[in-house]
């Protein structure tokens, strides 16, 4: 399981270098990450500077994207 999350933070965090931003429902689909938060969370604390915004999907849901200037 450990290799599998560090994986995972790999991917997500060259997916966020290439300029694209990452929701949840994304990172599920792309990568099999249902923790999306618990990666940026350990990538921020790695010294990744990874911000995140709120977006509204249609239906009235609020997801957070995940970007990297």
């Amino acid at each position: 399981m450990i290799m599998k999350t560090i994986s995972q933070e790999k991917q997500i965090l060259k997916y966020l270098q290439s300029g694209r931003s990452l929701t949840p429902l994304q990172a599920l689909s792309k990568f099999d990450s249902l923790r999306l938060s618990a990666r940026i969370l350990r990538l921020r604390k790695a010294g990744n500077d990874i911000k995140d915004k709120w977006i509204d999907l249609p239906g009235g849901k609020r997801v957070k994207a995940y970007y990297i200037d």
